[in-house]
């Protein structure tokens, strides 16, 4: 009896240990600066599973940038991948936290013999649990590397939301500015009719030739068609907004924004580039250094042997008794100390340094181009809107004017309106090339940029 109570108490530690516990479970990233201050309703640290969501009901009429961008960082076909893989992840960190099985060995010996080990008279009949425990603190550093793991995953889901952010934005400021040149078009198309109208009335007093009337009609032509290429470009413009939530139509029928809404300065690229430590990439590798650490911590500790416990009960028949058995294998640790896994798992280490580094060099030159696009679009917004804008608009009044006075002949008409049109189209692309700029920037330091401007 009491050899079997020390069987009992040996199969319940082993069990006690095997329910350990450790963290298993992702630590969820906060949502950036930038998510919370142009989509504040976007509450998940973690992308849920496609079966939890709701289900993705269309945009209709008025989009909004918040909810643009909320609709992307929801239902973005690439980000709900992320779902899946943080989960598996999450399951393998819960796998490498689980303790080997006992095994159960029964063993019967001294039987079916001759003379007197003949049948079961003699036999001996042996029960035992076997079981492997882990040393020098394996299970907890093997369930630390694979929790860090799922830990990059979810760093790396951040990354891309980042990107999402920026396509959201650069698409989104890509579809105002389509509006902006279609209601330019349709401007100059009603001035062109206008003027056609002029010119009718002119020709029928007999003041001027009907060629001067068939001429401002090709214009008007040229004009409509200019018109009907921007509406075209808007509904591209529209379709690729609707495709960063995963649509491959657009039903909503158009954006609100003010796209000439610019900061009168821009902060120094010294002081943007102190922030460029704040960008998800570089956290992501700063993350992975902890990771490969955790792997060579691990490649260590599996050096030291692990040992086999095993402890049972035999019965001797020949004697009608019992008596308890115990007993221990540890490997011999001669020629496999691991010792090229951790060598491997130190390169990995340095690899992983290195990378850091080398990301660190790259968002810095992306910083430095995307910098320059910034400054050359906010400069040439302020003068094309504050000196060559007006002036083209007051030769384009003063010379139709003109014409119609007798002053000037058509030619001169045409080429102020075509210079006007350059010169407000060419002001509508330096503004969507400035906000587009503004996303990159803010992509790359992760915050607003008009924090870092209040600071």
């Amino acid at each position: 009896m009491r050899n079997l109570n020390i069987l009992l108490l040996f199969a319940v530690s082993t069990v006690l240990l095997g329910c350990a516990r450790y963290q298993t479970v992702v630590r969820p990233v906060e949502p950036s600066p930038l998510i919370q201050e142009y989509a504040p309703d976007i509450q998940e640290a973690l992308p849920k599973p496609m079966e939890e969501r709701i289900l993705l009901e269309e945009p209709r009429g008025v989009l909004t940038l918040s909810r643009a961008l909320s609709l992307a960082l929801l239902y973005n076909p690439e980000l709900q991948a992320f779902s899946y893989e943080i989960r598996s992840r999450e399951a393998l960190a819960l796998q490498a936290s689980l303790l080997p099985n006992p095994e159960l060995d029964m063993e019967v010996e001294n039987f079916a013999g001759g003379k007197e080990v003949q049948g079961f008279e003699a036999s001996e009949i042996t029960v035992q649990i076997r079981q492997l425990f882990l040393t020098a603190g394996k299970r907890a550093k093997r369930t630390r590397a694979a929790l860090l793991e799922a830990d990059l995953a979810a760093q790396e889901y951040e990354v891309i939301r980042t990107l999402i952010f920026r396509d959201v934005v650069q698409a989104y400021v890509a579809v105002l500015a389509a509006q902006e040149k279609v209601a330019l078009n349709e401007e100059l198309v009603r001035i062109a009719r206008t003027f056609v109208e002029s010119i009718d009335r002119r020709v029928r007093a007999g003041k001027i030739s009907p060629a001067e009337a068939a001429r401002a009609r090709v214009a008007l032509s040229n004009t409509e068609l200019d018109l009907n290429q921007a509406r075209i470009e808007l509904d591209a413009a529209k379709k690729q907004l609707a495709s960063t939530w995963g649509s491959s139509t657009a039903v909503f029928e158009r954006v609100v924004g003010k796209l000439d809404t610019i900061t009168q300065t821009i902060p120094p690229q010294e002081t943007l580039e102190k922030l460029i430590l704040q960008n998800p990439l570089l956290v992501r590798q700063a993350l992975a250094i902890q990771q490969r650490q955790a792997v060579l911590e691990l490649e260590r500790a599996n050096r030291i042997p692990d040992g086999i416990v095993s402890a049972g009960v035999r019965q001797l028949n020949d004697l009608n008794t019992r008596a308890f058995v115990m007993g221990l294998s540890v490997p011999l640790t001669i020629f496999n100390r691991n010792q090229g896994m951790i060598q491997a798992a130190r390169y990995q280490v340095l690899q992983a340094r290195q990378q850091k580094q080398a990301v660190e060099i790259q968002l810095k030159t992306q910083l430095s181009d995307s910098y320059a696009r910034l400054k050359i679009a906010h400069s040439n917004v302020l003068i094309l809107k504050n000196n060559i804008l007006p002036q083209a608009q007051r030769a384009f009044d003063t010379i139709q004017e003109g014409y119609l006075m007798g002053k000037f002949d058509f030619l001169d008409v045409l080429d102020a309106q075509r210079t006007l049109f350059e010169v407000r189209a060419r002001y509508l692309n330096a503004l969507q090339q400035y906000h587009a700029s503004v996303a990159e920037v803010e992509t790359l330091i992760n915050q607003p940029l008009s924090d870092v401007i209040r600071e």
